[in-house]
């Protein structure tokens, strides 16, 4: 299994399912996309009409029914998470006929289909996302994982922005390829600039510019 990050900017994810693992879902993918959930019920009060990330239809589709849920919404993905194995089914069936991405959450490990879309525990700290997977044999592993990650990712996203942002000076500078690469590594492995991001009133941008003129040999 090979982790791969996708946009869903724009784009539709349709969960099968108002329980707490579609709640789950839902809310995960809420952060990108449109998210619609079709269930007959919803896991509490936390999870219904009121959550305004997400938009409810409350039915009770049967595998018959599933194919005109595509066709209404075009996803590009579907999550089946309902506690009917029947429905699922159809989930992943019609998914897999359209060429569209599917998550049946009622499988797992070697019972998943080949091609099939595992959702991965992750810790994020602004752009950096660092996701986690067991290949679905200990989802409390992934979560156990993820709380002790998130403990090591304080500034790793201002660093990133900060990085980012020189990156693209160099290359307006007219820096080579080679050049920029080794004066990023410089800054990100530099425990002045970490030590300036976590620390109010300082200057991180300013250290990290020295450390690459010790790299690059650019005084101006």
């Amino acid at each position: 299994m090979i982790p791969l990050f996708h946009d869903f900017e724009g784009e539709t994810v349709l969960v099968f399912g108002g329980g707490p693992v579609g709640a789950r879902k839902a809310r995960r993918f809420a952060r990108e996309a449109r998210v619609v959930v079709v269930s007959p019920e919803f896991v509490d009060a936390d999870f219904g009409e009121d959550d305004g990330e997400v938009e409810f239809v409350r039915a009770a589709p049967s595998p018959a029914d599933v194919e005109s849920w595509f066709d209404r919404l075009s996803p590009a993905l579907a999550v089946a998470a309902t506690d009917d194995a029947l429905v699922n089914a159809a989930v992943d069936e019609v998914a897999r006929d359209r060429g569209v991405l599917t998550n049946r959450t009622d499988v797992a490990g070697s019972d998943r289909d080949p091609g099939s879309v595992v959702v991965p525990a992750t810790a994020r700290d602004g752009p950096v996302t660092v996701a986690i997977g067991t290949g679905g044999a200990s989802p409390a592993l992934s979560g156990y994982l993820r709380e002790r990650i998130e403990g090591e990712l304080d500034g790793v996203g201002e660093m990133a922005s900060l990085t980012s942002g020189l990156r693209e000076e160099l290359k307006r500078n007219g820096v080579e390829p080679a050049a920029r690469r080794a004066a990023i590594r410089s800054v990100v492995r530099s425990d002045a600039v970490w030590t300036a991001l976590d620390s109010p009133g300082s200057n991180p941008r300013k250290i990290a510019a020295d450390v690459i003129s010790n790299v690059t040999g650019d005084t101006s």
